[in-house]
């Protein structure tokens, strides 16, 4: 049977369905707006998000409650040191052919789902950690020198624990890249906490009802993607990247003190597909200014790296980040 082609759509609509969205994954998680909009913003762009925050904060609940809403094919990997690559990719197995013959038969492994939520990934060795690259950047999967297309729209929204806490494994940087967001998850407040505890302890859960599909959000990306841009609003955002690298004339004092890397070019593709989206969940068909700055802390935050005088002084990167928004002109 063949799939109905995917339809365009239109700002209306596109505004209307992330309110739907964003109302249902409120009936399950209270507050975290911020979070909720970060994660949302990179499941319509097709990318991947990173979400960081000690245990208990509802990353995982996050996750299930968007799929719910989205009507995906929905698959939870939780990744712990005996992970092995396999373990998410598949692997061949010997089966009987109908002459009783033994024949190899690929037998695949969770990644074969919409949204892939990898929780606690830190947990894991870098070994199985990059298991999840060649799914992430080209949305294939190579097993035994064959390759498998993984069915659109494919996202890996993972969660970890401060890399601090005994047991975990920094992710590599090659693979940080490859997170178009990371998201920090903070503690809720006192009003969202008693809130928490009301919907949580008793006997009735609340659940995300399905207000999209997987079809509608690969139209909602392909009106993101398709939304203009202006020329001096990219000059802006690749003057943003420049002068993140402690090496180039137009880095701010900050950069130069404490900075060791700079943001790679994907950083710069994130800050412009985040500020089109942004531009659209706002209502506008434009992007400003105003849009890259909104989105320049989960797009940039995880690809700066630090140098030893920068985490000696307890310098955290979003720092850097407002500095660098304050110090580079939009003209």
């Amino acid at each position: 049977m063949t799939e109905a082609p995917v339809q365009d759509i239109q700002i209306e609509e596109f505004s209307r369905l992330v309110r739907a969205i964003e109302a249902e994954v409120g009936r399950v998680i209270v507050g975290q707006q911020e979070v909720v909009r970060g994660v949302l913003i990179c499941v319509l762009a097709g990318r991947h998000a990173l979400l960081e925050g000690v245990p208990g904060l509802g990353k995982t609940m996050l996750i299930r409650a968007l799929a719910d809403a989205l009507d995906l094919k929905f698959a939870r990997i939780q990744f712990t040191p005996d992970l092995m690559p396999a373990d998410i990719t598949g692997t061949d197995i010997l089966e009987d052919d109908e002459a009783g013959r033994k024949v190899k038969a690929f037998q695949p492994g969770p990644v074969f789902a919409n949204l892939i939520l990898a929780d606690e990934i830190n947990r894991a060795t870098p070994k199985t950690q990059s298991a999840l690259l060649e799914a992430m950047q080209e949305q294939t999967v190579t097993v035994a020198n064959r390759s498998y297309r993984l069915e659109p729209p494919f996202f890996v929204l993972a969660t970890q624990n401060p890399l601090e806490m005994e047991g975990t494994y920094p992710l590599p940087e090659a693979q940080l890249d490859r997170f178009m967001f990371k998201v920090n998850v903070s503690y809720p407040t006192v009003s969202d906490l008693v809130s928490i505890l009301d919907r949580t302890t008793g006997v009735d859960t609340p659940t995300a009802n399905k207000v999209a599909d997987g079809r509608q959000i690969i139209s909602m990306g392909k009106l993101a993607l398709n939304t203009p841009i202006a020329s001096h609003v990219s000059e802006y955002v690749a003057r943003l990247i420049v002068a993140s690298h402690p090496d180039d004339s137009s880095a701010p004092q900050m950069v130069r003190d404490f900075v060791r890397y700079g943001a790679s070019p994907r950083g710069a593709q994130a800050l412009i597909i985040g500020a089109k989206i942004n531009a659209l969940l706002e209502g506008r068909f434009n992007v400003s200014f105003e849009d890259v700055q909104a989105v320049a802390a989960p797009a940039l935050r995880h690809r700066l790296l630090l140098n030893f005088e920068g985490l000696a002084e307890g310098i955290s990167t979003d720092k850097v980040v407002a500095e660098l928004l304050k110090s580079v002109g939009k003209a």
